[in-house]
């Protein structure tokens, strides 16, 4: 099997392969792109909405995304991935219009709702299609960097963009959502330009490419079937928690009052998530830049270590360090996603219904962030922030190392068990060489 990055990645010698890759570095930049997420509680509140309905209309958008996310993800292995991003591209750009028809309640609820279906419907789609697709040009080994890039340019995109939201603003209050919307409509254009892949499993009858035979029901089963008969996979799913949980709730949750704590004024923490994005930008674009001495596995594990650490060092430092401590935090996460995504993928057995498995993933995340957020509500009512952090870092040294010993220990026997009929063959072992096998 190929490593999982090089040091220098040969030139990506298939023409459709190099097509998908920069169409997707296209669909991810223009579909995330919000104009309006630095302005949407200020804009709602001047729509005259307050701030028991402003946070209500979130906790029902978070409570959405959850229940679409399996559902979205079996669709998308029932009809092609393809497909789901074409489908999520059209939902996202009626969302980011529903605000400017129906500036109300209603309209934003609307708005929120459409954005968590919209979401769901490319959260797994969009990861399957790419592995997928370079897989079928025999370019798998570029997935590491084009998923990196992909996240890099949609991080630079909005540093450039969102300081322009203001004076846009100040020509036409609606400014930020016709731009969403009009960035919406052109992942569109890149869906409609991707090509579409050879069926998986499926046939090429009236189900078309890319689609999947059976029922919605036997594609959910299917799902529940690898994992049962694949144990690293899920061992793999929970140890990206800790990364997708300790990045959400400090760029979102916690960020602010981290600043504040230490005397870092309001009028600033657009600068430093600035830099903050910049320096995930940069991680994200290279995660080769990590030694291939030590596997990828390894490194997730300890990267996320890293992130709590690198959280809870912010309680001893002053205004600089604790800013330096942040973009560091940033650049951790940088790195370390597009390596867990990869590790995630190759773990997911040929013939399975790769975007229901990796919804099944993101309802795990989401789900942990969201009683995370409670408790860091709870914490920060009661002037805790200190101890959360403490407590977050010393839950996180704990899990991920017996994580990590359990995914040891599952390759050691999924090796024992190959090492009979292939015994003149070396074997690969799942996380010491940082690819799962496929069973």
């Amino acid at each position: 099997m190929p490593a999982l990055w090089p040091w220098r990645a040969r030139p990506v010698s298939s023409p459709a392969a190099r097509r998908i890759i920069r169409l997707n570095n296209g669909f991810q930049l223009l579909f995330n792109l919000l104009w309006w997420m630095p302005v949407f509680y200020a804009y709602q509140r001047d729509a005259g909405l307050s701030d028991s309905q402003i946070f209500g209309i979130q906790s029902i958008y978070y409570i959405a995304f959850c229940l679409f996310e399996i559902p979205t993800g079996v669709v998308a292995d029932r009809i092609g991935a393809l497909n789901c991003l074409r489908a999520g591209a059209v939902v996202m750009t009626a969302a980011n219009m529903a605000p400017v028809l129906a500036p109300s309640y209603t309209g934003f609820l609307v708005h929120f709702l459409a954005i968590a279906a919209g979401r769901s419907l490319t959260s797994g789609a969009a990861s399957a299609y790419l592995y997928d697709g370079l897989r079928a040009e025999g370019a798998d080994a570029h997935y590491l960097r084009a998923e990196g890039t992909a996240r890099s340019l949609g991080l630079a995109a909005k540093v450039i963009c969102w300081p322009l939201v203001g004076p846009l603003m100040a020509l036409a209050p609606q400014t930020p959502y016709v731009l969403s919307a009009a960035s919406a409509a052109g992942s569109l254009g890149c869906a409609l330009a991707l090509p579409r892949l050879a069926p998986r499993g499926g046939s090429t009858g009236p189900g078309g490419p890319g689609r999947r035979d059976g029922t919605l029901l036997r594609d959910t089963g299917a799902a529940l079937r690898a994992l049962r008969t694949s144990p690293w996979l899920p061992l793999l799913m929970l140890q990206g928690v800790a990364v997708f949980t300790l990045s959400r709730i400090c760029q979102v949750n916690l960020f602010q009052p981290v600043l504040l704590e230490h005397g870092i004024g309001e009028s600033t923490h657009g600068t430093v998530l600035a830099a903050m994005t910049v320096a995930e930008a940069v991680a994200s674009a290279r995660p080769q830049w990590l030694s291939r001495r030590v596997s990828p596995a390894v490194w997730v594990s300890v990267l996320s270590v890293a992130l709590a650490a690198a959280l809870a060092g912010t309680v001893l430092g002053g205004p600089w360090l604790v800013v330096g401590l942040l973009c560091a935090f940033a650049a951790i996460t940088g790195f370390v996603y597009p390596v867990q995504r990869k590790l995630v993928n190759d773990a997911i057995p040929a013939n399975a219904p790769r975007a229901t498995l990796l919804s099944v993933e993101s309802i795990v995340d989401r789900g942990v962030c969201a009683l995370a957020a409670v408790a860091a509500g709870a914490y920060l009512a009661a002037g805790r922030l200190d101890a959360l952090l403490w407590q977050s870092a010393a839950v996180t040294c704990v899990l991920i190392p017996v994580l990590h010993l359990a995914l040891h220990r599952l390759g050691l026997r999924r090796a024992d068990e190959a090492r009979p009929a292939q015994a003149d063959q070396p074997v690969a072992l799942p996380v010491d060489e940082g690819v799962a096998p496929h069973p």
